[in-house]
């Protein structure tokens, strides 16, 4: 009776490890979200729609773009942060609500660091700084010295407080000690717009953002901000390589679950994403958009995020930078 007894558990535990392997293998057998902190149109968007189509051919389950903007991209986080670790519902991160924000927001609802289980990242995209009619300069060293020349005279643009445009200039200000005063607009667009006009010295902005006006002539391209030259801008210096020395900043992208996602799913999502960043047509959509395809695997971006956080915290705090 015994050896019946056991036999049976021993079936029943084989079935259920069997049931468990085949739901796990099934996986994704229902819609998948993946939730976008901002609205239609722009590069987060775009990226996730491209990763949508392709992750439907590589794993045969259906991925579906959710945009929910507001709060600087916080309200998304926080709803996949509260969402069942199932990975049915995925947030297309970048570097404001998922490193930014968990220091200059004081009462935010979700840990940028804990509250997600990094899958990869997805994509780089690079900063330029450019400048209006007001800047005389034609270069980056020249622009450094025209405003250590004329403390308190210059400003510059952001797409908002707590933006990460306001903090890659705070940092740039910092780090050459510069008098700028901060000017915070409601978005890009009408931040742009007064740099080009004269009513603000200058502004940092995605390198894709700058280019039809930078070939238009109606900004100057003054340098890059992260540590590598941009392939549509070859004789743009980094400002790292001409006036301050480990000056890095970009904009990014990449795709986490909320915490307590099973690893298995997480690695299978992982899988998934590196084929389809491979795909020629995806690095080549991805491009147009000035992204550099970045594929890593779920603790490489753990660790990215990690280091971006502690680097715009330390930014926020030293320019008493808090959210309005």
């Amino acid at each position: 009776m015994k050896t019946l007894f056991n036999l049976s558990w021993r079936v029943m535990i084989g079935a259920a490890a069997l049931a468990s392997g085949a739901a796990m293998a099934a996986y994704p057998d229902k819609p998948v979200r993946i939730v976008v902190p901002y609205p239609p149109g722009g590069a987060s968007d775009t990226t996730a729609r491209v990763l949508s189509q392709k992750l439907k051919e590589v794993t045969g389950g259906t991925f579906v773009v959710e945009n929910r903007p507001g709060a600087n991209g916080n309200i998304a986080a926080e709803l996949v942060a509260k969402s069942p670790a199932d990975g049915y519902t995925l947030l297309m991160a970048n570097v404001g609500p998922n490193a930014i924000s968990q220091t200059i927001y004081p009462h935010l609802n979700y840990d940028v660091n804990k509250s997600f289980a990094p899958i990869g990242q997805t994509t780089t995209v690079p900063i330029v700084l450019v400048a209006g009619p007001k800047v005389r300069a034609t270069d980056i060293k020249g622009l450094v010295a025209e405003v250590k020349a004329n403390p308190g005279k210059y400003t510059f643009a952001s797409a908002g407080n707590g933006s990460s445009n306001h903090l890659v200039g705070e940092m740039f200000k910092s780090g050459l000690k510069l008098d700028m005063m901060h000017v915070p607009y409601k978005g890009d667009g009408p931040a742009m717009t007064d740099v080009m006009a004269g009513q603000v010295s200058m502004m940092f902005t995605t390198a894709v953002a700058a280019r039809p006006y930078v070939t238009g002539g109606k900004l100057k391209l003054m340098a890059v901000a992260s540590k590598k030259r941009v392939p549509a801008f070859p004789d743009a210096p980094t400002i790292d390589e001409s006036v301050l020395t480990g000056f890095d900043a970009s904009s990014w992208g990449g795709l986490v679950a909320p915490a307590g996602t099973s690893p298995e799913i997480v690695k299978q999502l992982n899988t998934a994403l590196t084929k389809v960043l491979a795909m020629p047509e995806v690095k080549s959509k991805l491009a147009t958009l000035g992204a550099e395809v970045v594929a890593t695997r779920p603790e490489e971006f753990a660790g990215y995020i990690r280091s971006e956080t502690d680097k715009w915290g330390a930014v926020a705090k030293s320019a008493n930078v808090v959210a309005e």
